[in-house]
């Protein structure tokens, strides 16, 4: 990922978890902020696939996709004004740490082995 996205990537990130604590203060105005923050961070991870080979790796990629419809899901949600919204996050937040975490290491073991599964 080149550093301008993964700034972007960063910044969104901190403005999705500052709009959820906004919704507690500010109901009408954090879902519009959440949406914004959603669809950059999304685009981003849609613009930046898995750079390696091997399949997990795609794989675990896919779940940072799947992580990203869930956030979008939980963004409709808190228009709704459905509490179900932070739960949705929080499901998809577990698929970001988790594929995050994974993909390092399966990047380094991809790097370490010359790239050959």
């Amino acid at each position: 990922m080149h550093k301008s996205k993964e700034t972007i990537y960063q910044i969104s990130g901190i403005v999705i978890l500052i709009s959820a604590v906004l919704y507690l203060f500010a109901p009408l105005v954090a879902p519009w902020i959440m949406a914004v923050s959603v669809l950059i961070f999304s685009g981003v991870t849609a613009l930046s696939p898995y750079p390696g080979k091997s399949v997990r790796g795609k794989r675990l990629f896919n779940f940072q996709v799947i992580a990203c419809v869930l956030m979008i899901v939980g963004t409709y949600l808190m228009f709704r004004k459905n509490n179900l919204w932070a739960l949705s996050m929080m499901i998809g937040a577990v698929f970001l740490l988790y594929s995050g975490v994974m993909i390092s290491r399966e990047l380094h073991k991809e790097r370490s082995m010359g790239g050959n599964e």
